[in-house]
């Protein structure tokens, strides 16, 4: 999907969870770039600074999301 737009001239932003959607960064001539948000949990709720970091993302929050609703993982 994501090289049928940029074949077809298109710009814009993709979100994903699927970290393998990042890998195809490298095979795309410097057309797409990754980046991400980092978030953190303070007192079991998640705070986002908003701000684009380099990159792909470095940790998951699956775990710490899952135990700020209550489940037992």
């Amino acid at each position: 999907m994501v090289r049928a737009l940029l074949n077809r001239g298109a710009i814009g932003l993709v979100s994903t969870h699927d970290l393998a959607l990042a890998d195809i960064a490298g095979s795309l001539d410097g057309h797409l770039h990754n980046v991400h948000f980092q978030e953190d949990f303070e007192d079991g709720r998640m705070h986002f600074d908003y701000k684009l970091q380099e990159g792909v993302v470095t940790k998951s929050n699956g775990l710490a999301l899952m135990r700020s609703i209550g489940l037992d993982v």
